[in-house]
């Protein structure tokens, strides 16, 4: 009998959490759109032109939002999850290993994901500085306490990332409800006094702006397309949610409440032109400014949040994708396992994020490189989708080349339209795309590298074994763990034990860690183990690239009988003095971001929770 209660519970509370983490980003965009659409390019106010632009944002919100991301691209999850990476794991099968095929693919893909990066440095900022904007307003003579203010803000949400979010997260629902209320609120009481603005549903406007502006309506697209900036975002975290709730939480409720509060300002703007200076806050009644400026605060401070959880997210994916080095991941939550908490990324995007604030000085500043990585974004996203299309739905090609190209026009009249932002601005986000992007396809080739030196010198393992198994040398009890890349291979770090320390464990396990190109791995298929000889296992231990790796855990509910005493087994790793060296593999200067890279890597113990009294190191010289 309760069972419909809980689904229901259940519903909301998915419903509830979808408003309060997904929605942040492109729901915060009103503090600045408008502003930067008239002021930013000293666009005259005529009605013309109002409605023009409310049709394009309109038609912008319905076309690249309702209808590429929330109704086709959520169709493109794997196994529930979503985003750029999720695209790659459903595409990497289709490929074959080594393909020059599947080696574009990855480098479009890989290149989105860098993309995001360089947008997230510039979301929390010019969410935060336009939202603390609002206090010139009532009182101009604060304007030089704005950055400070803005940076205090910025700093504390960093601060905070380390104890978790798990407390303060239940708010986040409940303050996104009342912030979107509150924007449908207002837009409907400027709209009823000048309900003509509603003609701007109409696409012949926006048609009509184009053909009386030319050239310039397309670089003002530049300024439009920050209305749709963290549409990525909705397919991004499907997976935390599900594609339904976001789906009816984005129709029914973020779509109407943008829709109006744009509308609300555009029938302002035509009422009182001198509104142009910040038409959102001059929305909300005179007695109503601070209380909208605590909101508004209030909901930048959890868009940016949002990002920094998804920048955490995204960084694991691409470490067990095996495009990033072994960072140290701290969990923040007993029960939740997406919520995680990385040092390196925190504190690098707070630098960023700050030399940011402190270098543009104002959102108005920040817009201007704020859009290029994002439409970037859109157009691989795009790409990735026709792939998907064709190899994973068996759509004809026909079809897929029509809904590629309806989508690529939209994408790349936004890119198009951002590219001229790079003088003043734009630049930031695309070199910090390139350097991160340099570094995930660096360190991805120099471990390649690295294999095939360490596989060259490789002894095969079966041959290995059958000789131990002849001419035992001197045995020792406990379990000895060796953890290696190579599952055919002797690791090196069990050929060291044995030259220096002439001694076998009674129980000798081969750990090969290896990651599935889907989210999760069902723990019914998490180890395998296979026995070699007499005391001599091979295990395999798989995890998705969402899975919390846990080597201690997972080798506890071994299905195989064998018990694990971690007071009694110790683990095994070979650490490799990489020596950069002018020969076949990269270019001398990447290789020396590689090992470099390499040497500031997080230890093993760290990155598989293995306990640090349980390890020994075994180090050896490699040339690359």
């Amino acid at each position: 009998m309760n069972q419909p209660h809980q689904k229901a519970s259940t519903s909301r509370a998915l419903v509830l959490g979808a408003l309060g983490v997904v929605f942040g980003d492109i729901g915060t965009s009103p503090l600045y759109t408008m502003k930067e659409v008239f002021g930013g390019h000293h666009l005259a106010l005529s009605q013309d032109n109002v409605l023009g632009i409310l049709s394009l944002i309109f038609w912008s919100l319905m076309l690249v939002v309702s209808l590429k991301y929330v109704s086709v691209m959520m169709r493109a999850d794997n196994k529930g999850e979503g985003g750029i990476l999720a695209l790659l794991a459903l595409l990497q099968g289709h490929a074959p290993l080594g393909s020059r095929a599947r080696w574009l693919i990855m480098s479009l893909g890989f290149l989105g994901a860098s993309l995001f990066f360089g947008d997230t440095l510039i979301t929390p900022a010019i969410s935060v500085l336009s939202a603390v904007e609002g206090l010139e307003m009532g009182a101009p003579a604060l304007h030089p306490f704005i950055v400070p203010l803005a940076l205090g803000i910025l700093v504390g949400l960093f601060v905070i990332q380390q104890h978790g979010t798990a407390s303060i997260g239940k708010l986040f629902g409940p303050v996104m409800l009342l912030w979107f209320g509150v924007l449908g609120l207002l837009g409907t009481l400027s709209i009823l006094q000048h309900p003509q603005i509603l003609a701007a549903l109409l696409p012949i406007h926006a048609m009509h702006f184009f053909a009386a502006h030319g050239t310039a309506s397309f670089l003002i697209l530049g300024a439009v397309v920050l209305a749709i900036t963290g549409a990525e975002a909705l397919y991004a975290d499907m997976g935390h949610f599900g594609r339904r709730p976001i789906q009816l939480v984005w129709f029914a409720f973020v779509l109407p409440a943008l829709v109006l509060n744009y509308f609300g300002q555009g029938a302002l703007l035509l009422a009182d032109p001198a509104a142009v200076r910040n038409p959102f806050y001059l929305l909300a009644p005179e007695w109503a400014l601070y209380p909208m400026i605590g909101l508004a605060t209030a909901a930048t401070v959890i868009a940016s949040q949002a990002v920094i959880s998804g920048a955490f997210s995204v960084t694991r994916q691409v470490i067990q994708m095996g495009y990033a080095p072994r960072l140290i991941i701290r969990h923040t939550s007993a029960t939740e396992a997406g919520q995680i908490y990385i040092p390196f990324v925190n504190w690098t995007l707070a630098v960023g994020i700050a030399l940011l604030v402190l270098g543009f000085q104002s959102s108005s500043n920040l817009a201007a490189a704020y859009g290029i990585a994002v439409t970037g974004t859109f157009a691989i996203d795009t790409l990735l989708l026709g792939l998907v299309m064709r190899v994973q739905w068996d759509i004809g090609p026909r079809v897929t080349l029509f809904v590629v190209l309806a989508f690529l026009t939209v994408d790349l009249a936004f890119f198009g339209a951002n590219i001229v932002k790079i003088p003043d601005g734009g630049w930031f986000p695309l070199i910090a795309a390139l350097m991160i992007f340099t570094l995930l396809v660096t360190w991805k080739r120099g471990r390649e590298i690295v294999m095939q030196r360490l596989s060259e010198k490789a002894l095969p393992l079966v041959p290995f074994v059958e000789n131990i198994q002849a001419y035992p040398p001197t045995s020792v009890s406990g379990t000895a763990v060796f953890m290696t890349a190579d599952a055919n291979g002797v690791p090196p770090a069990l050929l060291h034990n044995l030259k220096h320390n002439k001694v076998l464990h009674e129980r000798v396990v081969i750990l090969n860690v290896r990651y599935a190109e889907v989210p999760y791995v069902a723990a019914d298929r998490r180890l395998e183990m296979t026995r070699l000889a007499e005391g001599f296992y091979h295990v395999v231990i798989r995890y998705g690239f969402m899975d919390n790796i846990d080597i201690p855990t997972a080798l506890a509910e071994c299905p195989c009988g064998m018990k694990f005493d971690m007071m009694d087994t110790t683990f095994f790793f070979s650490r490799e003095n990489l020596i950069p060296t002018h020969g076949e593999g990269m270019s001398i200067w990447r290789e020396h971001i590689f090992a470099a890279m390499a040497r500031n890597a997080a230890s093993p113990m760290s990155f598989f929770q293995i306990p640090a009294n349980r390890v020994v190191e075994l180090g050896a010289q490699l040339e690359i």
